[in-house]
C-alpha cells in the first residue's frame, strides 16, 4: 500500500468511526456497542455488534436504521456494510 493509499484508508476510517460516534450513545444506552472490523479495497466495511447488541431481536433494525444510515449519510463512497454477527430472530 502506498502512503497515499494509507493516507486515504486512514481518513476513511476516521470518517466511519466518526459516524459511528454519533450513534454509539444510544447503543451503549442499551448495553451495546459496534466495532470496525474491516475496510476492504472495494469499500465494504466489515462490522461486528459488541455487548446487547449481539443477541438482540432488534439488532436488525438497529442496523438499517441506524448504524447504515450513519455510515452512508457520512462516508457515500461505501459500497456495502455488513456486520458479521447480525442476530436474525
Amino acid at each position: 500500500m502506498t502512503v497515499a493509499e494509507e493516507i486515504k484508508s486512514e481518513n476513511l476510517l476516521q470518517r466511519i468511526e466518526s459516524s459511528l460516534d454519533n450513534i454509539r450513545p444510544y447503543l451503549e444506552a442499551d448495553g451495546g456497542n459496534v466495532r470496525i472490523l474491516e475496510i476492504t479495497k472495494d469499500h465494504v466495511v466489515r462490522l461486528e455488534f459488541m455487548g446487547n447488541c449481539e443477541n438482540c431481536p432488534m439488532s436488525t433494525m438497529t442496523f438499517k436504521a441506524g448504524v447504515e444510515e450513519a455510515i452512508r449519510k457520512s462516508v457515500p463512497e461505501i459500497r456495502s456494510i455488513e456486520v458479521v454477527n447480525l442476530a436474525t430472530s
